[in-house]
């Protein structure tokens, strides 16, 4: 009994692609790296070359820090690159067999519009993939490294963490918990600490506690906080001290937040969605709702950008089919609008889930729903 090779019976369950399936992503293929060595050419230099360019001739930065900073720098901007690539390569691509009656002679063949845009449409989930890959993994590395070696190199370099005036202000349905206060922090100790503690409300006299010490670190073996040099007031419903106690060690089971807080945070392009996830939920703590919105938002445009392929694949593929004769030059004029008009409703809806007026999820998320839709209504006219 003969037994057949791994990759012929591999072959028999991935669908088959036609000589035409391989001829239009092959037209595909050149426009849109392209698109990605144009779009991001002009968003590195924009975001990124300019002000090195400036630091290497007034700052005296070295021209080859310049450069692993620049290179550094490139994933960030490349993926902002692939959607406006993928609306750039199927416009060009489907206008130009438009123009060539290659379109009419596929359709004279009996296959469908919808049929024609399918490789385009298979291409624009891979260039998602791909996109939510380098969005996670190597963009967030990339720029925190490119940030650090730029610190160090004009001596200014910030500590891994802050290091003076820690606020933690703990709330719970809209009610002041507990607040602490921190003079300044060296990396493991803070000092000059104040705690007033409302949690005890129910107990005796409605019974509340301010904390003062000189120090205090965290016990991540027992989970608590160790202080030291201080005074316990006990403070009853009437302001009066009902008691003092002084100590020189005192455990007390806060929670570590301030600690988290210290811990000086990323800038959002320097995080992933994990990271991200992370620090909003340190935040929720505080009762900072703003803040909390604003990293709620971004979690959910992380989400929704890699995504904006397959929509500017299917708009640039419904315009491109469109029986017209257009060239590259009117194709590119044509996707820059697209783009300015789907990024400035992008940047409307952020703003207003920022502000509350929608939720983070419509925020992310309704640019990317309405051009969607556009772009499946266009493919239906042009199909009839």
């Amino acid at each position: 009994m003969t037994s057949i090779p791994f990759t012929q019976r591999l072959s028999g369950w991935l669908p088959r692609l036609s000589i035409m399936d391989r001829y239009i992503a092959r037209e595909l293929t050149l426009p849109f790296l392209f698109g990605v060595g144009a779009f991001s050419s002009i968003a590195v230099s924009i975001g990124a070359l300019f002000e090195l360019i400036r630091k290497v001739a007034e700052a005296g930065l070295p021209a080859s820090l310049a450069f692993e900073i620049f290179l550094l720098s490139l994933p960030t901007f490349t993926v902002l690159a692939f959607p406006m690539s993928t609306l750039l390569a199927t416009m060009m691509t489907f206008s130009r067999l438009s123009s060539d009656s290659e379109l009419i002679a596929m359709r004279g063949c009996g296959v469908s519009v919808k049929r024609i845009v399918i490789p385009a449409v298979i291409l624009s989930l891979l260039i998602t993939a791909l996109s939510f890959t380098v969005n996670e993994v190597i963009a967030p590395a990339s720029t925190e490294r490119a940030a650090v070696l730029l610190a160090r190199a004009l001596d200014k370099e910030k500590p891994p963490f802050k290091e003076g005036n820690i606020t933690f202000q703990q709330q719970e349905d809209d009610e002041l918990i507990r607040f602490f206060h921190a003079e300044n922090f060296d990396g493991t100790t803070m000092r000059g600490i104040t705690v007033v503690d409302f949690s005890q409300e129910g107990s005796e006299e409605g019974l509340k506690q301010i904390v003062s010490a000189d120090a205090a670190t965290w016990d991540f073996t027992r989970n608590l906080w160790e202080f030291s040099n201080g005074t316990i007031y006990a403070v009853s419903a009437n302001g009066s001290f009902r008691q003092i106690i002084r100590f020189d060690r005192q455990d007390l089971q806060l929670p570590r937040t301030p600690l988290d807080l210290a811990q000086r945070p990323k800038k959002e392009e320097e995080m992933n969605i994990a990271e991200t996830r992370e620090y909003m939920n340190i935040l929720k703590q505080t009762g900072d709702e703003k803040e909390v919105r604003k990293l709620a938002v971004a979690i959910q445009r992380k989400y929704s950008i890699p995504f904006a392929c397959v929509v500017f694949g299917l708009v640039g593929s419904a315009v491109g089919v469109r029986p017209q004769r257009t060239g590259k030059a009117t194709s590119f004029g044509v996707s820059v609008v697209i783009i300015f008009g789907y990024y400035l409703l992008s940047f409307i809806t952020s703003a207003m889930g920022e502000a509350g007026v929608i939720t983070p999820f419509l925020a992310g998320w309704l640019p990317l729903f309405l051009g969607l839709s556009a772009g499946l209504f266009l493919l239906s006219q042009v199909s009839r």
